[in-house]
């Protein structure tokens, strides 16, 4: 699976804190081992269509929509209650 990472986000995760940087690249293997693995939470996203998030953990999201069957853009990332705004 490929992974598309939008500018919006690769900037939103240069602002994140260095440990959660970390557990993101966990989350990330996970993800393209298996989207649907019940460790990375994955829901969607009422307020916008097509698109879904991921946990990181229990405060901070990643947003992210499928372009095709093989290719999905990550477009969003940040603390949870921030996020949904």
């Amino acid at each position: 699976m490929e992974i598309i990472e939008t500018s919006d986000f690769k900037r939103a995760f240069k602002k994140l804190p260095k440990e959660i940087q970390e557990l993101y690249n966990t989350q990330e293997k996970r993800f393209k081992e298996n989207w649907r693995d019940s460790r990375l939470h994955v829901k969607k996203i009422r307020s916008l269509p097509y698109a879904l998030s991921f946990r990181i953990t229990r405060r901070y999201r990643v947003f992210f929509y499928f372009q095709n069957r093989e290719t999905v853009i990550f477009f969003e990332t940040d603390h949870r209650k921030d996020i949904y705004k």
